[in-house]
């Protein structure tokens, strides 16, 4: 059996159509309690050919960090890379990151024509 999760559920975006330009949700305040971010996306794509997500950290609140993406060249190198997720179908989508930032900050967009899209972005923090 679980010990109970201590957990905070946030509305970062409510449904709304999408623009093509990134447009960020409502900033996280966390504290140092919270190492779990999950990040709850619900997408209807409508007329776009795809949504793009990104997820930024900042200790002040002022200076933001674009999370990284790393990929392997060999067994001991990578590349890495500023992240943005890109979603092609409609769906709920959960993305897991581990944190020790105090704000986080997503931002979604809309590739193509923003016709009856939508999308949602929920974030729960969590001590795991």
């Amino acid at each position: 059996m679980r010990d109970s999760i201590d957990q905070r559920i946030n509305s970062v975006r409510a449904a709304t159509v999408l623009t093509t330009s990134y447009v960020a949700g409502t900033v996280l305040i966390t504290t140092w309690k919270y190492n779990q971010l999950i990040v709850l996306v619900q997408i209807t794509l409508g007329s776009l050919t795809s949504v793009e997500i990104k997820i930024e950290f900042s200790p002040d609140n002022s200076t933001w960090f674009q999370e990284v993406i790393d990929s392997p060249n060999s067994l001991t190198q990578f590349t890495s890379s500023q992240g943005d997720r890109t979603f092609t179908a409609s769906g709920n989508y959960r993305i897991a990151i581990p944190i020790a930032d105090n704000f986080i900050r997503i931002s979604a967009k809309g590739t193509g024509t923003v016709t009856s899209s939508s999308c949602t972005i929920d974030a729960v923090v969590a001590r795991l």
